[in-house]
């Protein structure tokens, strides 16, 4: 491995046993107007300090689990957050954006600190540590067999990450780091690596990954292969919708990419359980009204759509559960040398990582799919309702030719799941996305009148 140099202007830290004292402060403020924090919609009442590590001079590693006031059920909430900060002596321009503040007191009184993400220095560091497996304090870093990653490679900061922070490696690799952090094994390392082992080209496959052993076992970070030349759906659909063009034959190849990533998955996770309808609508329904309490524009529409739920309980069975991707759209493919690859299997990051790792319904992600279709259609103006409607059409051809039936033909499983899924775009938007709101609310209309 090769020897690392001390981040320039760093401190050697030291009486650590009280970090809170120079953190709790700074990370009470700065935590809340972080993209991937989740609480933003409550104050923070408390921060603990689940697990600090010294990963490198100058840089620490911290779990830290922030408490929100109760919310509308009266219970008490919070999440555990992974951060990297840096710590130097003084205050440096060409990391203002990463700024976090001036420790007042505290072992750390008196040192600027920073998040390190933000630092080509510290990402540098990260990457060497991950180039060799082993163990600094609770963590553990880790590489797939017959891998070497090379060193030297330059970084930079993804901006454009929500619920993570990204890092790319050169052109070469992207490191994911979790920052919402539940324990267990993240489906984002457990999936590819599965996948691969199937021989499915579809998902880059991991090659290097870093997790801890303390408070619990849990995943922190993955590095896959890079795609250089790849161009998000998400981007490939406004552009195409900019230039006035079809999105239908790029759409069709898509649904036959994702029913292969389906295929690949029932082998991996083999599992002969059958989705229980009257189990999956309730769990709708629930969520629907949790919605409505949090979204009050909602309310009009909630006995309509609890009615694509009840539909939902008593259609008949379609295909098996399964694990899927749990979050598709348009932003978690990739199209490059003329083909679809899908990441990102991470689900959800709000909803429990056993629900996330557990069997679904395949439709789920069709669902998702489909809404992002609308999403993207509703981007410009005029809105091309027509344009959407021909994804969703090609899209679900493409499935069905690579996966054997037909999403359009399970009428009600499907109009419940993008129900299920509109309902969620609508709290996302109103916490996080204000001015976004309307997309889901105008499915919100049309999925509310029966039939969908």
């Amino acid at each position: 491995m090769t020897k690392t140099a001390a981040l320039p202007r760093s401190t050697a830290i030291t009486g650590l046993d009280r970090p809170l004292a120079s953190l709790g402060g700074l990370l009470r403020e700065w935590l809340p107007r972080q993209r991937w924090f989740a609480g933003k919609d409550r104050p923070v009442t408390d921060l603990s300090v689940l697990s600090l590590t010294e990963l490198f001079p100058g840089c620490l590693h911290l779990l830290v689990h922030a408490d929100h006031s109760p919310g509308g059920d009266g219970a008490p909430s919070g999440d555990c957050y992974q951060l990297l900060l840096g710590v130097r002596e003084q205050r440096t321009p060409r990391l203002e954006r990463a700024y976090i503040g001036r420790a007042e007191e505290g072992p750390l009184a008196g040192l600027a600190v920073y998040d390190a993400l933000h630092d080509p220095h510290a990402a540098e560091l990260l990457l060497e540590r991950l180039r060799v497996p082993g163990t600094v304090g609770p963590l553990r870093f880790e590489t797939a067999p017959r891998t070497r990653i090379p060193g030297g490679l330059t970084p930079r900061l993804l901006a454009a990450e929500q619920s993570n922070s990204s890092l790319v490696y050169g052109d070469s690799y992207i490191l994911k780091v979790f920052r919402r952090i539940q324990p267990g094994v993240n489906p984002d390392l457990e999936v590819p690596g599965a996948l691969a082992a199937q021989g499915c080209a579809r998902v880059p496959a991991p090659v290097a990954w870093f997790r801890t052993t303390e408070p619990s076992p849990a995943t922190l970070g993955v590095l896959q292969p890079f795609l250089p030349d790849a161009a998000d759906g998400w981007t490939l659909a406004l552009r195409a919708l900019a230039a006035g063009e079809d999105f239908a034959t790029e759409a069709h190849e898509l649904g036959r990419a994702t029913a292969d990533v389906h295929l690949a998955l029932a082998t991996a996770f083999p599992s002969a359980v059958h989705d229980e309808h009257g189990r999956t609508a309730q769990a709708m329904s629930v969520r629907l009204e949790e919605a409505a309490h949090a979204v009050p524009a909602l309310r009009p529409y909630v006995p309509g759509l609890r009615g694509a739920f009840d539909a939902l309980a008593s259609c008949d069975a379609g295909p098996p559960a399964q694990r899927i991707h749990g979050d598709l759209h348009l932003g978690q493919v990739l199209r490059a040398d003329r083909e679809w690859f899908v990441i990102d299997f991470e689900g959800e990051p709000s909803r429990p990582l056993a629900e996330r790792r557990g069997t679904q319904s395949p439709v789920r992600d069709v669902a998702g799919m489909l809404r992002s279709f609308d999403y993207a259609a509703r981007q410009r103006r005029p809105w091309r309702p027509e344009w959407a409607l021909r994804c969703r059409e090609a899209f679900c051809a493409g499935y069905a030719a690579r996966a054997g039936w037909d999403p359009r033909k399970k009428h009600a499983l499907l109009r419940a799941h993008e129900t299920d899924r509109a309902v969620y775009e609508v709290v996302y938007e109103a916490r996080h996305r204000p001015a976004w709101l309307p997309v889901p609310m105008a499915a919100i209309e049309r999925l509310a009148r029966w039939g969908g």
